[in-house]
């Protein structure tokens, strides 16, 4: 599991105040909170050399924000390697945020888990590079950065080949909620799709709403700022008191719960939601007697509720059924719904149409569709491919969808070199006996005369890009499909 999946992170920051025993205290009550609800949970500290960090003309300032509280609250090396030991000895992850290149070689001294980068040294290209040379996993706020700051950070950090994660973050303390604007987490979402996002936040601490909406638009790592109140110590309009802490917590595991698919990444329906949907179906009933061997025509039927178990419900009627049985008026009709070539052929359509909407590829209107269906299509959902026509001249270009579950069998091309770069899903490539599982971006080149094959377990759309398709330039290795005329495993369709 990624370290960066499903973390939830009190960030201690000067809360401490000072103090190893608070800091420390602080530490238990989270703690207890995170073995409440059994989450993955990580203590974040502060690191700065404040002798340099801080201008030495403005070190003694009352009137410049921040540097009193730096100042008051200070800890020494040791005293913060006594906050890293507390969090270890309590099972959770210890993540601190340097704001100087002494605070990252701090935070490789004490060889924390993470280093964290704030919003504002986010371009700090200098600490950048230091931290990116750790070698640590490293997560990013994006507060007050734009979308082009953004793509600046993840290129930087992907050149560096850095593990690392983004948080949508909105830096004002506390932040209004009609300026958090959750739904950028959707559009980073979508233009960093290989790495995880998360939100830190800075809300009215009594609100939950913001957390649980955050974890539906898919944020994998949640922050909040922390901190023990006692008669001498108020906590700041944004830190969380562990009774706040503890309902944040909550509210991440209740929407974990509600938004977490029950099957893989696919929807789950259970028998109590079947038969639910089930008694409010419509079933279909005789009107008149109908004589065994006879279409069933709508004239002969009516649908009406309760379905009867086994029924032949009003979704499954199609004109022209055979009566396998006698029926008198007001019975149940119970017949199969017959699955033909050209239902099977909508069937496998709509699928193919589905996966292109989600991978968001726009076909335009100029293109050819192809179903190859090497064993006929009552086979084609395990074996054969949908293949899209897109160029075909000096150059040939498709787009090759293959449904999950499904493989295209081994073949080899004497006229042909192609290209297959993947697109959307995981796809496995075998080429000469060789295999390759491939993720989306990844290339792979089939030579003239190499025999080659593709699977995928949970589907796949990706780019062919060769020399000029030629029919007939496919030699199966199974003989059965090489004996087929052309017309018998391929179906072509012109649109869709």
């Amino acid at each position: 599991m990624n370290i960066f999946d499903d973390l939830i992170i009190f960030e201690m920051a000067n809360s401490h105040q000072g103090s190893v025993e608070h800091g420390i205290n602080i530490i238990k009550k989270m703690a207890e909170i995170s073995r409440t609800y059994n989450v993955k949970a990580a203590v974040k500290l502060q690191y700065r050399n404040l002798d340099t960090f801080i201008h030495p003309d403005f070190k003694d300032r009352e009137d410049v924000k921040h540097i009193p509280r730096f100042m008051t609250t200070r800890l020494t090396y040791d005293q913060f390697s006594e906050l890293v030991h507390a969090i270890r000895n309590e099972g959770m992850i210890a993540i601190s945020t340097p704001f100087d290149e002494e605070g990252v070689a701090w935070c490789l001294d004490q060889e924390l888990d993470i280093i964290k980068i704030a919003s504002c040294s986010a371009m700090d290209w200098p600490l950048l590079e230091v931290a990116a040379k750790s070698n640590k996993p490293l997560i990013v706020s994006t507060g007050g950065k734009t979308l082009s700051d953004i793509d600046k950070i993840y290129n930087f950090l992907t050149h560096r080949h850095c593990q690392f994660s983004l948080l949508h973050c909105v830096a004002e303390y506390p932040a209004p909620l009609e300026r958090l604007q959750l739904d950028f987490i959707d559009r980073m979402k979508k233009r960093y799709r290989d790495i995880p996002i998360g939100y830190s936040g800075h809300e009215n601490p009594n609100d939950n709403s913001v957390s649980m909406i955050a974890v539906a638009k898919g944020a994998k790592i949640l922050e909040r700022h922390v901190g023990l109140p006692t008669k001498e110590i108020a906590l700041n309009e944004y830190s969380m008191n562990p009774e706040q802490a503890e309902k944040w917590v909550k509210s991440i595991v209740d929407a974990r719960k509600i938004c977490v698919l029950q099957n893989e990444d696919t929807k789950y329906i259970s028998q109590e939601e079947f038969q639910s949907l089930r008694l409010l179906s419509r079933g279909v009933y005789a009107s008149q007697n109908i004589k065994i061997g006879e279409k069933i025509s709508k004239e002969d039927i009516y649908f009406a509720m309760p379905y009867q178990e086994g029924q032949t419900t009003s979704g499954q009627y199609y004109e022209g059924m055979i009566a396998t049985r006698n029926y008198t008026v007001n019975d149940a009709i119970y017949e199969k719904k017959y699955t033909s070539d050209i239902k099977s052929t909508r069937s496998v359509i709509h699928d193919a149409k589905g996966m292109l909407f989600e991978a968001a590829i726009a076909l335009g209107a100029d293109f050819e569709v192809e179903l190859s269906h090497h064993y006929g299509m009552k086979n084609f959902r395990q074996i054969g491919a949908v293949i899209i026509n897109i160029v075909n001249r000096e150059y040939c270009k498709k787009l090759i969808i293959v449904l999950p579950g499904q493989r295209h069998p081994k073949h080899l091309h004497k006229q042909k070199e192609e290209t297959f770069q993947l697109l959307y899903g995981e796809l496995e490539v075998e080429i000469n006996g060789q295999k390759e599982n491939m993720k989306p971006g990844d290339m792979k080149t089939v030579m003239r005369g190499q025999i080659h094959s593709f699977s995928s377990e949970k589907g796949a759309i990706f780019e062919e890009i060769s020399t000029t398709h030629i029919k007939g330039d496919s030699y199966y290795s199974d003989k059965n499909i090489s004996a087929l005329d052309l017309i018998e495993r391929k179906t072509i369709l012109k649109e869709w």
